[in-house]
């Protein structure tokens, strides 16, 4: 299993800290605040599938964007 560049960690980052919505990874049994730099480094793996939560006002539009950052960097990730 590999870990995913920090290149890529930053930008997911940076694109969820564009909306108000809380974001959320579910993998595992865990939860990761995508929001969180520390979290996504010590969590996302590119051999494996996430389940993305997205809840707010922003709600659609957080969502679409998340799913094309992950994309963008080889994640796999289902919108829960």
């Amino acid at each position: 299993m590999s870990g995913i560049g920090a290149s890529a960690i930053v930008s997911i980052n940076q694109t969820a800290n564009r909306f108000q919505s809380s974001i959320v990874l579910r993998w595992k049994g865990k939860a990761i605040d995508v929001k969180s730099i520390l979290g996504l480094s010590l969590t996302l793996l590119s051999s494996q599938e996430y389940t993305l939560e997205v809840h707010g006002p922003d709600e659609a539009e957080a969502k679409a964007a998340m799913i094309a950052a992950f994309e963008k960097h080889g994640l796999r990730v289902i919108a829960g």
